[in-house]
């Protein structure tokens, strides 16, 4: 099979795959390394790598969790708080083996939209890197990712853009 042709069979396999269906198999450290160094591969204007990745396992992904539990329950009024999603939270952090959130730096050089482009390329590359790979993974940006400045250490200048649930589909 020539390179053109399995460009196409990954592109046409890629899919999100949620957390719910992912397995107990741990993902290979190289692997994911290989993902993020795809992300940083993605094309950027005046070369701003605008993308700003962190990796969550283990511990770190279940404080996570526990925090994103927290912004949850704290920016809902009692008439709008839903306990199940409440703990689908808890279960999509804790069922991924790896949840790695995305976040632009605007540099200031490029139109912001231009610098929002970039990291969605890099994040299709993570796409393809993981479908490459076997693993199953998807893109969350839901409201409340605007509440982890702290957690993230997110300056002035950037804006999360959402998280991305990596797990193995045996």
């Amino acid at each position: 099979m020539n390179k053109a042709d399995i460009l196409k069979e990954i592109i046409e396999q890629r899919r999100s795959i949620f957390p719910k269906d992912y397995s107990e198999t741990e993902i290979a450290q190289e692997i994911l390394d290989e993902i993020v160094h795809s992300a940083t591969l993605a094309p950027n204007h005046k070369r701003t790598k605008p993308w700003r990745f962190k990796i969550f396992k283990g511990e770190e992904k279940a404080k996570l969790a526990l925090e994103m539990q927290s912004i949850y329950k704290a920016t809902q009024s009692e008439q709008t708080f839903l306990e199940k999603k409440y703990q689908d939270i808890g279960f999509k952090i804790n069922k991924a083996d790896a949840v790695i959130s995305i976040v632009v730096n605007f540099s200031g050089m490029v139109p912001e939209w231009e610098e929002i482009a970039a990291v969605s390329m890099a994040v299709q590359n993570m796409y393809l890197t993981c479908t490459a790979n076997n693993i199953g993974c998807y893109w969350s940006s839901p409201k409340i990712v605007d509440n982890l400045k702290e957690s993230l250490t997110i300056e002035e200048n950037q804006k999360c853009l959402g998280l991305f649930y990596l797990g193995s589909v045996d």
